[in-house]
């Protein structure tokens, strides 16, 4: 069973600057870290592996220091990864990040199963993972909180729709995108790190793509534009009431009505 990962290089930090001209967020000299959503998808499919045998490789766009996401990734477990990283990909929404990521998993290989997180906490979008896998013309299934069995070509999965949870199956290859309750990730193991070599993380470019459309890819590829972007304002303005509850009640309603809250 081949299984790949789609992980993601954050900010470390909501300490982060916003490019006023593109909206896009500044990653250089900003501390990253592994997206904790993806965490969960390294781990699931690393137990699936340990039950059915097979391999797991890890997948990231981003500048090349997105890297260490591989890396770390590879000490959790996995066997090696590839980093999407050109700057044609730079400025891309999740339409045109998608379409990349789904050119790059063409050009790394073929796979049973691709897990997602269910989100990145930078984008918060939840979307990316569906729409890869359309791209790739293969099912998915979103808010994954356990994979129960795989008999043959079906792997049977429980996922959360809000109100109720559902039992189904689905069919391979299919991308599945997982819930922070499925499980609770491993460390990183320091061994496996020491062994990590050059040849265990592939860079792929734009060259290295089957679509060489430029238009299809970054903010040219991007079906929707940022019109404007700011970091929300800090209001640490308070008002402490005292006396009695009924003079209390009475000073929170006479404010309320005088902000024309009701």
């Amino acid at each position: 069973m081949n299984i790949l990962v789609c992980v993601k290089q954050v900010p470390g930090s909501t300490n982060v600057e916003v490019d006023p001209v593109t909206g896009v967020l500044k990653r250089d000299g900003i501390e990253s870290k592994m997206n904790p959503y993806d965490l969960y998808a390294i781990e699931t499919a690393l137990s699936l592996v340990q039950t059915y045998g097979g391999k797991v490789d890890a997948l990231t766009m981003g500048p090349p220091q997105a890297k260490s996401v591989i890396i770390e990734a590879i000490c959790m477990g996995a066997d090696g990864g590839a980093v999407l990283t050109d700057r044609k990909f730079a400025g891309a929404d999740v339409l045109a990040t998608a379409y990349t990521i789904s050119q790059g998993i063409k050009r790394t290989g073929n796979y049973d199963i691709i897990f997602c997180g269910k989100q990145t906490t930078d984008g918060d979008t939840a979307q990316v993972g569906a729409e890869v896998a359309e791209f790739l013309g293969i099912p998915n299934v979103s808010n994954v909180l356990a994979i129960e069995k795989i008999e043959g070509e079906q792997i049977y999965l429980t996922a959360s729709l809000d109100e109720k949870n559902v039992t189904m199956s689905v069919k391979m290859p299919c991308l599945i995108s997982v819930d922070g309750d499925i499980n609770s990730p491993r460390l990183p193991s320091y061994k496996r790190k020491q062994s990590v070599t050059d040849d265990m993380v592939k860079m792929v470019t734009f060259a290295n793509f089957e679509d060489q459309n430029p238009e299809h890819y970054g903010l040219n590829g991007s079906a929707t534009q940022v019109e404007k972007i700011f970091p929300p304002e800090k209001n640490t303005e308070k008002r402490v009431f005292s006396g009695t509850t009924q003079e209390q009640t009475e000073a929170l309603f006479s404010l309320i009505c005088d902000c024309k809250m009701i």
